[in-house]
């Protein structure tokens, strides 16, 4: 019998397809028209986690690709199920991370009717998604996953969404099919190169912003490589923070809104900005001057600059690693003289604890973790006191921001990497949009450890109210007991209420190697310095 003579269910196909990419993990929640995918999956080696609602399986496989660098698979039913999806997908779209998304849909001839459980679920998932397939038959599905894959491990990454009918899902392929070799392949304009080689052999003050599209194209050591060899500095954005250590002489750290004073010194007198795998940003922008800007991004649509070269990270490191010596002795001197770290009080002894003074303790007790923040006041003081030694060792949602992003993200990383424990740090109005997913934690037995900074509000949001507005309205929290809700779960869990105690609780729960919640009381009228953004 000839292998083209041999048929295999698309369901079968797809799990098929994944594990032949070495996938590991899918993150998702079943239901009725997505069945046929999970009857497959059940005699795969692809360990599937059951999570509690599907923006945390969404959310999950976005914190599971940016702590492994490979691409996350996250799934789910029609309609509710599908759109549930949406908030997490569209956090991963606006940080590039690379994601598949599956949903099952209701049967082809009922497709558009307004049956049960029918919306035209590519339109709402089109604009968070780099492309949104309804799929027709299971030869399109097939080749549209194998397709989606490569271009997001080759090409411009972010989330990819695919949309069976049940009962395409239930139709037969060609084996043939599932073996078919899909070529993805990128292009470096060599003229760009040749140009962006001339202005960086020209300048006397050239710095680097290194943005997640260098982590993404597995090219940190070539980044490390070039800059130290040319002694060159490198800042960096939020999310690519850690591709140079921030320990190391030529880590100038973040650059823009929150950014170090020599990070943005840099950025503000340097003549030439190689900008390798980012996009400028309007907190980005901030801590850029006037010099030559050579862009270099797989996306087109995000360059800008005096040279503009549409590539992979890695490839035109490659290709740049041949410029003549240049001599940057004098402005490495003159950069010495900017601080490199962010001048942020911690040492308050008053009680209720001051939140920068927490969360200075947890990162202390906690240096070896990977740190993920959720959204909110304690995601700046995060920002501000965390230093960061390796890439993917701090995670948030740059991008989007969305409360309730740090418990299931955490879980993702877990996964991950568990050879590092994972510390989140969440506020409390955060922390109870996705607290449902303490149940996969516990069921697990991932070795999360949870720290909650509880001001009883929604800090942020009062602070603005308190700046803009006469009075606040509708950011009190009448919280629930935390520590009950840990136990409620099988989890472990202590209060905290006083300065000193927050370093000695963290490092005990690191020493149990299991979850662990810490309930941390802070003082709810302590704010940050807010950026100058308008407000209407």
């Amino acid at each position: 019998m000839n292998s083209s003579d041999i048929t295999i269910r698309c369901a079968d196909a797809l799990v098929k397809i994944l594990e032949l990419e070495d996938v590991k993990f899918i993150f998702g929640h079943p239901g009725e028209q997505i069945l046929p995918f999970y009857d497959a999956l059940k005699d795969s080696n692809i360990k599937h986690v059951l999570m509690r609602h599907e923006q945390g399986a969404a959310h999950a496989a976005d914190g599971y690709a940016r702590v492994s660098g490979d691409f996350g698979v996250c799934v789910a039913t029609a309609g509710p199920g599908a759109l549930n999806l949406v908030m997490g997908v569209g956090t991963a779209f606006k940080d590039s991370i690379p994601m598949i998304v599956i949903t099952g849909d209701v049967e082809s001839d009922l497709k558009g009717k307004n049956v049960f459980q029918d919306i035209n679920v590519e339109g709402v998932f089109k604009p968070v998604t780099l492309n949104s397939f309804h799929i027709e038959n299971p030869d399109d599905g097939v080749l549209k996953l194998k397709k989606a894959i490569e271009s997001i491990k080759h090409g411009k990454t972010g989330p990819v969404h695919l949309n069976f009918p049940k009962d395409v899902l239930n139709e037969y392929v060609d084996m043939d099919l599932v073996s078919e070799i899909i070529r993805y392949s990128t292009n470096v304009a060599s003229n760009g190169i040749e140009d962006a080689i001339k202005i960086i052999e020209k300048s006397e003050r050239p710095l680097i912003l290194a943005g997640t599209g260098v982590i993404w194209a597995h090219a940190v050591d070539k980044l490390r490589d070039f800059s130290k060899k040319y002694k060159i500095p490198v800042t960096t954005t939020y999310s690519a923070r850690g591709v140079l250590p921030e320990d190391d002489p030529l880590c100038l750290g973040m650059i823009g809104l929150r950014g170090t004073t020599a990070a943005n010194f840099a950025g503000k007198n340097s003549d030439v900005l190689i900008a390798i795998g980012c996009r400028f940003s309007e907190r980005t922008k901030i801590g850029i001057g006037n010099a030559d800007i050579i862009h270099v991004n797989l996306d087109a649509d995000v360059l800008d600059g005096n040279v503009m070269i549409q590539s992979d990270a890695g490839e035109f490191l490659d290709k740049i690693f041949k410029i003549d010596i240049i001599n940057t002795e004098n402005w490495l001197k003159e950069l010495e003289n900017h601080k490199k770290t962010y001048e942020v009080k911690t040492d308050y002894v008053e009680i209720p604890i001051k939140p920068q003074r927490a969360i200075n303790e947890i990162l202390d007790a906690s240096e070896d973790s990977i740190t993920i923040s959720d959204a909110g006041t304690h995601t700046t003081w995060v920002t501000l006191l965390k230093k960061v030694l390796g890439p993917s060792s701090l995670i948030f949602s740059g991008g989007f921001g969305p409360m309730g992003y740090g418990l299931p993200a955490a879980i993702g990383a877990s996964f991950a990497n568990p050879q590092k424990r994972v510390v989140l740090v969440v506020g409390d109005g955060g922390f109870q949009m996705t607290m449902e997913e303490l149940a996969v934690i516990a069921q697990e037995k991932l070795p999360i450890l949870i720290c909650i900074i509880n001001n009883c509000c929604l800090g942020i949001i009062k602070q603005w109210q308190d700046m803009h507005y006469s009075e606040r309205f509708e950011v009190e929290l009448e919280n629930p007991d935390f520590i009950e809700l840990a136990k409620a779960y099988g989890i472990k869990a202590e209060r905290v209420n006083a300065p000193g105690e927050v370093f000695k609780a963290v490092e005990n729960a690191l020493s149990l190697e299991e979850p662990y919640l810490i309930d941390i009381m802070v003082d709810k009228e302590e704010g940050i310095i807010l950026p100058k953004l308008s407000f209407k």
